[in-house]
């Protein structure tokens, strides 16, 4: 099995590592728009070697597009128009206006969308790790529109990276991951914000600095490329679930102004409920 992916990141260099060391393909190509990350993707093993987007197309059975959400709209169409039987996938964050974009390709059927539910705050292909998918979700969206043995193909990967697989229709899809995912970025971001303004002293940060603040901060690591394009494409429902963030924000806000924390106590008592859903 040889599989080609294009953008040699995060998300794109463990899933080369993932699926090389569990033997599901004999053979990874890399394309990259960057010559350097391709030069590091070969010297950390993470590729066996680097080709131009169509040569790499004609040497592969499963093409994996693993760049920013934007510049996949401009490479999809350009793929599928090169592909005869290979299966293409996506690994994007977003999925309504990606798949809504080629719904009238010729080849749609031989295109998936997917999203594996796994990352870090680092980027770039010194980022990639081994077992970064191992026990965690991905989500296939709007399978039906998929050619069956395209289907299984990619839920076989996804299998060999020990994955828990979701079925999901892509509207659904991007609604709960502005819930799960993309509002947890924004409020990391916006954290990153406050104490940057309120707190000049950054030696004061570094020493205070808790594993509590790191871990809610942890996300304004990530990379601007990627996330823009994702609030971009994701813009209505991320509007929505920040408007009820906020709403939950003010309430914190007004009971401390009124000093009453006997609700706010009640307030942490129910949001302590989410322990129940995340330990089930």
């Amino acid at each position: 099995m040889t599989i080609t992916v294009i953008g040699i990141g995060l998300i794109g260099g463990s899933m080369a590592i993932s699926l090389k060391e569990n033997g599901f393909a004999d053979r990874i190509i890399g394309v990259d728009q960057s010559q350097d990350n391709l030069d590091k993707a070969v010297r950390r093993r993470l590729i066996d070697e680097d080709m131009d987007l169509e040569s790499a197309i004609v040497e592969s059975d499963i093409i994996v597009l693993s760049i920013p959400v934007d510049a996949m709209l401009q490479i999809l169409p350009k793929v599928l128009d090169l592909v005869d039987d290979q299966v293409v996938i996506d690994v994007g964050s977003t999925k309504m206006e990606l798949m809504k974009s080629v719904e009238n390709h010729p080849k749609r059927k031989q295109y998936i969308g997917t999203h594996p539910m796994a990352g870090t705050e680092y980027s770039g292909p010194e980022a990639a790790i081994p077992n970064l998918f191992s026990k965690k979700t991905t989500v296939i969206c709007d399978a039906k529109q998929s050619k069956k043995e395209v289907v299984d193909l990619v839920e076989k990967m996804y299998n060999s990276m020990e994955m828990k697989i979701l079925h999901m229709d892509a509207e659904s899809h991007d609604i709960h991951t502005a819930y799960i995912s993309h509002i947890s970025h924004i409020s990391s971001f916006a954290l990153a914000l406050t104490v940057l303004e309120k707190e000049k002293d950054e030696k004061t940060i570094l020493d205070l600095a808790s594993s509590g603040f790191s871990s809610t901060v942890r996300l304004a690591k990530s990379s601007a490329n990627m996330w823009v394009p994702v609030f971009q494409q994701n813009r209505d429902n991320v509007l929505d679930v920040l408007d009820e963030h906020i709403n939950s924000l003010s309430k914190f806000r007004t009971l401390l102004i009124k000093k009453d924390f006997k609700k706010i106590h009640e307030l942490i008592k129910q949001s302590n409920d989410i322990k129940r859903i995340l330990n089930s």
